[in-house]
């Protein structure tokens, strides 16, 4: 019982992100779609901007849609802050659909089969002014969710999971 309620606990990052309003700016890679704005405000989500950041998120191949979870957005919303980056997350992969995500793990083995892209959980980015390198280091120390470095193509993937990284 007492590990049940040490696990309610709010860590510093998420007292962090239970106040103020926070913003989002992302373009999407190879489309004309991008959201700048309010994605949670007076203590809630705003559903108009999610529905939009749904949009920039979908599978771009099967132009299909699905809910992102807002944990994610909060995730990246936390990196650009502590990186004072006030340009553009440049979106390369949000959602993927189970047949996209097989299609692309058949393509490459860096791509998991149970794949957090799937559940709306994870998103492949960068922040063009920004290393890579050094946005996957601070991702992980910070500890939020997953991050992986895709050096050599120069993104890197950030999730709300369970912290790890490759």
């Amino acid at each position: 019982m007492g590990l049940l309620a040490c696990a309610a606990v709010p860590g510093p990052a998420e007292a962090q992100l239970a106040r103020g309003t926070r913003r989002l700016n992302v373009k999407r890679a190879y489309t004309s779609d991008s959201f700048s704005g309010v994605y949670f405000t007076d203590g809630r989500y705003v559903t108009e901007a999610l529905r939009k950041l749904d949009w920039v998120f979908r599978d771009i191949s099967r132009e299909e849609v699905t809910p992102m979870d807002p944990r994610l957005f909060d995730v990246m919303h936390s990196v650009a802050a502590r990186m004072e980056a006030t340009d553009a997350f440049e979106v390369i992969s949000g959602y993927r659909s189970p047949e996209t995500n097989a299609a692309t793990a058949r393509r490459s083995s860096r791509v998991s089969t149970v794949s957090l892209h799937m559940s709306g959980m994870a998103g492949d980015m960068r922040l063009p002014s920004r290393n890579s390198y050094e946005m996957a280091r601070l991702a992980a120390r910070m500890g939020l969710g997953g991050v992986g470095l895709y050096r050599r193509d120069g993104f890197v993937h950030l999730d709300c999971g369970v912290p790890r990284r490759w």
